[in-house]
């Protein structure tokens, strides 16, 4: 039996129609941001002859409507809302200005298949934002053009299932449906970094039944639990102790948050198995969930919250490739590995004493 090892280099960008539409992220109350932000739109307007999508709360901001090339532009520009408007037939391309977290908040706004992103570093980190604002056009350029690599960076799909309700009854969460969802944008969410399940305020150990593929594996006791994409390997979950993996890894890490056993390590498991979290019914107090550090709710006994690897990944654009932008964000922004050099050898006078210690002794003298 011969099996097919990808090769990371062969997902490129191709475009099956030149995008006619972008939408531009930036980062709120930052100057910076905005420059860049009035810059980019003028120019994809009037170089690229894009229609521009931006979200309106970007023009109800002081530091936008203040600012008069800022209000000229918002006439030419399509505007949307959050939650209210969907943009996944609309949009053939996204470009944020900002940190990782306008990247995790584009993710927030496709909750199916999303367009290819290109990420400017505007934030204090910039750990999944590899390109720089200062040769936007020609970078901007190239990738129209499709002279770009692509990232597929996994997604997770979290569905949080109520005690006794519909969803709860559905064997397995690869079958649940958006539509199964009464309040679709807090119970059935696509996650771009981790789902975190902690006691909260509780004094209480968070005390959390974790399934795998449908069998009890083990009860967390502890402040919590992470499930973490690869991407998201390098986020909360990495300063809990976990291994950091390639986003193009196909996996899914799990990691204790401060568990009360020395021998509690986090694991890495298969990409597409399906895991539950439940409340045990020993436990002291309840749960609280988060998404991406989003849409933070309470779980109690009887609910459980459902995981596995979505279907639609987040396609990010490379500035180099999917290799040397991941470990050079290791180097810069985590300092992986930094320390001073060991300094060589020093270089040793030949005598005999020396020469017995490197090994060069004469057996014939």
């Amino acid at each position: 039996m011969k099996g097919t090892i990808p090769d990371p280099g062969s997902q490129k960008l191709n475009w099956h129609k030149p995008p006619l539409t972008v939408l531009v992220i930036k980062k709120m109350h930052d100057e910076n941001a905005l420059s860049a932000f009035t810059q980019l739109v003028k120019w994809l307007i009037q170089e690229k002859n894009m229609a521009v999508y931006v979200e309106k709360a970007v023009f109800d901001d002081a530091m936008c409507s203040e600012n008069p090339v800022c209000r000229g532009l918002q006439k030419q520009i399509k505007t949307f809302e959050e939650e209210k408007d969907e943009l996944t037939n609309k949009i053939d391309f996204v470009i944020c200005l900002g940190g990782d977290g306008t990247l995790l908040y584009a993710s927030s706004l496709f909750q199916a298949s999303m367009p290819p992103v290109m990420a400017f570093n505007m934030g204090s980190l910039g750990f999944l934002t590899p390109f720089s604002f200062q040769d936007f056009k020609g970078q901007v350029t190239q990738v129209l053009e499709g002279n770009a690599g692509l990232l597929l960076r996994y997604r997770l799909k979290c569905v949080i299932c109520r005690k006794d309700s519909q969803m709860s009854k559905i064997p397995h969460v690869k079958q649940i449906q958006r539509s199964h969802s009464t309040v679709q944008s807090k119970t059935h969410m696509l996650v771009f970094n981790e789902v975190v399940v902690d006691r909260g305020q509780s004094p209480y150990l968070c005390n959390i039944d974790l399934y795998v593929e449908g069998k009890l594996v083990t009860t967390v006791q502890g402040d919590g639990l992470i499930i973490s994409t690869p991407t998201g390997s390098t986020a909360y979950a990495v300063a809990a102790g976990a291994s950091m993996v390639h986003p193009n890894v196909p996996a899914i890490v799990i990691t204790p948050i401060c568990p009360h056993s020395l021998s509690f390590r986090p694991v890495v498991v298969p990409a597409g198995v399906e895991i539950k979290i439940m409340v045990s019914p020993e436990a002291r107090n309840s749960a609280w969930v988060s998404l991406d550090g989003r849409n933070r709710q309470e779980i109690f006994e009887g609910d459980s919250v459902r995981i596995t690897t979505a279907q639609y990944p987040v396609p990010s654009v490379c500035a180099k490739d999917q290799m040397d932008d991941w470990f050079e964000s290791l180097a810069e922004c985590l300092h992986w590995n930094v320390r001073k050099p060991q300094k060589p050898m020093p270089t040793l006078i030949d005598s005999p004493s020396t020469n017995s210690l490197t090994g060069n002794s004469d057996s014939s003298s």
